[in-house]
């Protein structure tokens, strides 16, 4: 599931996916909800919706780092790892933003590898408070007393993919 978000990311860098693409699914977003948006506050709002994709992106990828970095407790809070995956997620933003300068249509920009390292702490730091909130979750499913799961365990398991 990493390796694939990563081709996701590096399929979102093409020309494809590109500020026209994404004017056009602004505009049929704001159609389908039938609201109406100035000239002015359609490029501010474009323009957010594309800053911040890089985030939400990039948190999901460091997340898919950390819980499948370790067959063994794949989600109890670990300093190091998550620095580790917090630093190949902005790695591979630089390598994101390189493969940009090679697009046509397409500018790489130091500031979005900025935005999206900021986005993989932010998935860092929610694995961080899912810890400290739920702290007791993150023991072996036969020692957990019913009930007792976290918010990525309960995920999975509604997705199919197992605890």
């Amino acid at each position: 599931m990493t390796v694939a978000w990563a081709c996701l990311i590096f399929n979102f860098s093409t020309s494809t996916y590109g500020p026209s693409f994404s004017i056009g699914f602004v505009h049929l977003i704001l159609e389908y909800l039938r609201i109406t948006v100035s000239p002015g506050g359609f490029t501010a709002l474009h323009h957010l919706i594309r800053k911040l994709a890089h985030p939400a992106e990039y948190a999901i990828f460091a997340m898919l780092l950390y819980g499948s970095s370790s067959a063994y407790e794949p989600f109890a809070w670990r300093p190091r790892r998550a620095l580790w995956c917090f630093l190949f997620a902005a790695a591979y933003s630089l390598t994101d933003e390189f493969h940009q300068r090679f697009v046509p249509g397409r500018t790489p920009a130091l500031a979005d590898c900025g935005i999206d390292s900021l986005g993989s702490a932010l998935g860092m730091l929610i694995f961080y408070l899912d810890n400290r909130i739920f702290p007791g979750s993150k023991t072996p499913p036969s020692s957990r007393p019913p009930g007792k799961s976290n918010i990525f365990q309960w995920l999975c398991s509604r997705l199919n993919f197992g605890e």
